[in-house]
């Protein structure tokens, strides 16, 4: 098994993701974008780099690692590693998991109405979570 197999695997964690975003704000370097891939998210990670000149994908890393920071372990499992295990069928899904949800989706509202995510940054994560339903 080669090591991008085994990256694709395994499970992310939340301080790496915040640590590589965090890396794209202090560092003057094309490396927008690697916690976007990091997390699986490809399309997310070249819109990145693309714009790596411009500072919107600063602006917008800072955002990512405020996010990763204020989400709970299961809100992170949930929206990043649900791609690793069986997809769950809605009729078994437990108790927790849909709290999970819901705590997630109250703190992504107080970041909107802290002003800390757009309202377009607001509606993809809600609707990433609410997929997961």
């Amino acid at each position: 098994m080669d090591i991008f197999t085994q990256l694709h695997k395994s499970p992310r964690q939340p301080r790496m993701a915040m640590l590589l975003a965090l890396l794209t704000i202090v560092l003057p370097l094309p490396i927008a974008g690697l916690h976007k891939f990091y997390l699986g998210q490809y399309l997310w990670g070249i819109i990145y780099l693309t714009l790596w000149s411009t500072p919107v994908p600063r602006i917008a890393c800072a955002i990512d690692a405020v996010w990763y920071f204020l989400q709970d372990p299961q809100s992170f499992d949930l929206s990043y590693n649900s791609r690793l295990s069986e997809p769950i069928s809605a009729g078994k899904m437990e108790v927790e998991q849909v709290e999970a949800i819901t705590v997630a989706l109250e703190k992504l509202e107080q970041l909107r109405q802290q002003g800390l995510v757009s309202e377009l940054e607001f509606e993809q994560k809600r609707r990433q979570l609410l997929e997961r339903l």
